[in-house]
């Protein structure tokens, strides 16, 4: 019989593409119009996966949101930076910077929930009781 449990990087790949760590299932974010793209469903459609494991879990998707948005800042800011040496246009520069700090976290708030749910479920997760344990695991 064929190991069917998921790797962790394709745990990570579902998070990166706004699906359920468990099972994959995708269509998590739901809701009238706009409102759907940051409306995540409490559980899981498919396997019912409780998302939020406890007060404060969304902690670390903050963290992920800001590291991306941080992380794109610092691209476009050396990349404009190092084109426009050496006489920096600083109001331009500011056009094109507070705007990413502005739409990129809006942006990237679904990604860094279920990426965050991603990293949660393959690295860091206690084994749930009643569940076998994931093949790669320390300790299993």
């Amino acid at each position: 019989m064929a190991d069917t449990t998921p790797s962790r990087w394709q745990i990570v790949g579902w998070g990166l593409t706004r699906r359920c760590p468990r099972c994959g299932a995708g269509h998590l974010f739901q809701g009238p119009r706009l409102w759907g793209w940051f409306t995540l469903a409490p559980d899981c459609p498919r396997c019912r996966l409780h998302f939020e494991r406890e007060e404060g879990y969304w902690a670390g998707a903050l963290a992920i949101n800001i590291g991306i948005t941080f992380g794109l800042f610092a691209i476009v800011f050396i990349a404009l930076v190092a084109a426009t040496i050496p006489e920096i246009p600083v109001v331009p520069l500011l056009a094109v910077l507070v705007p990413i700090v502005v739409i990129t976290p809006i942006v990237a708030y679904p990604f860094s929930k279920t990426i965050w749910m991603a990293v949660d479920h393959a690295f860091l997760l206690r084994l749930e009781p009643g569940r076998p344990p994931r093949r790669g695991r320390p300790g299993a």
